[in-house]
């Protein structure tokens, strides 16, 4: 494996190699390959972001960072569909992005709760049909980014534009990376597949309406960051409930246990440093393979965000809060949802 291809390789795949070295300067090699991957995406991670922000506005540094996560990701995934018409469902999926996060602000909390389904139903049942590839991930994070970081008049025409050039950088990426790819399925047959005796479109349906409801009973409820309760929610919930109650009490400690990491950061470092901590936690998302250390990190940007709004107190304890209320609705939502579909079908058995 040449030096290129292993910068190519994931942080499970990079720790495997590092794990199976068979000598000691082997493993010091491989070791500084994943830095050095770890350090160029960094970089090109900020700049980019910078960029945007440069060109569309300080507004919508939040754009940069949703595209850079389309063009990060899908650059290897794929939608299982050929290449022509996994470029019509970005489209869609940009066009989405545009339109859904920004009305569903603008309606209202009951009006926004329909705008939301219906964005979250098209975007999961077009493009998030196989778990394994995570899809959601980048799709549904990047509605929930938008929808919580809205903004209006000039910086809403120049979010537009910066949605509609990673569109198209998004597409070029992709189409580079897949056109050569061989798929047996066409989209009409993953839509075909939809059916409410799969496991699958179960998990679809239940992500659909979870994530939206939890968004909507924070707002109405006039809690701050809404979004954090969506992610949350959206994060943990998985096919299989044994897997989604795992995911529950990593989320959980790794939030409290983020809070702790960010406040005693906050006071041992000094005051001038203190924006640098959210980058403290990409870095710790870059070594990190495992769902609960990814909470803990991801915490750190968003409560150095989030503390200049709330101040630190305020701060930590509201993204614990929202994280612990979305997780444990999503168990509760989706173990109800399951029970009463199974209850329906079964009644159906019986009547036929």
């Amino acid at each position: 494996m040449t030096f290129y291809q292993e910068l190519q390789l994931n942080q499970a795949g990079s720790k495997g190699i590092i794990r199976n070295s068979e000598s000691r300067r082997e493993k010091l090699y491989h070791i500084g390959v994943y830095l050095t991957k770890i350090a160029i995406t960094l970089l090109f991670c900020f700049a980019f972001v910078a960029g945007y922000s440069t060109l569309f506005g300080s507004d919508n540094s939040v754009v940069g960072v949703v595209v850079l996560l389309c063009l990060m990701v899908f650059r290897n995934s794929d939608f299982g569909v050929n290449a022509k018409e996994s470029i019509g469902v970005l489209g869609v999926f940009f066009l989405i992005l545009i339109i859904g996060p920004h009305a569903a602000n603008q309606t209202g909390a009951s009006a926004g709760l329909g705008i939301n389904i219906v964005s979250l139903l098209a975007m999961m049942l077009l493009g998030c049909h196989n778990p394994l590839m995570s899809n959601q991930s980048t799709i549904v994070l990047g509605y929930l980014l938008l929808y919580g970081y809205d903004v209006t008049g000039n910086s809403y025409r120049f979010r537009i534009i910066g949605l509609a050039v990673g569109c198209i950088l998004t597409t070029i990426v992709f189409y580079r990376n897949h056109a050569d790819r061989t798929y047996k399925r066409r989209l009409k047959d993953v839509l075909a597949e939809f059916r409410m005796d799969s496991l699958r479109s179960r998990w679809q349906i239940c992500l659909v309406l979870c994530v939206p409801v939890v968004i909507f009973i924070s707002e109405i409820c006039h809690l701050p960051r809404a979004m954090w309760a969506g992610i949350a929610a959206m994060s943990a919930i998985v096919p299989f409930m044994s897997d989604m109650k795992v995911r529950v009490r990593d989320r959980i400690i790794g939030n409290i246990a983020g809070g702790i990491c960010f406040l005693l950061l906050y006071f041992l470092l000094p005051s001038s440093i203190y924006t640098y901590i959210g980058i403290i936690g990409g870095i710790g998302v870059g070594f990190s393979v495992k769902y609960g250390w990814q909470a803990v990190f991801n915490t750190f940007g968003a409560l150095a965000i989030a503390t200049e709004t709330f101040g630190l107190k305020e701060a930590i304890h509201l993204r614990i809060f929202q994280n612990v209320f979305g997780v444990i609705f999503a168990l509760v939502f989706c173990a109800l949802f399951n029970l009463i579909l199974e209850k329906w079908q079964d009644s159906r058995k019986i009547c036929c």
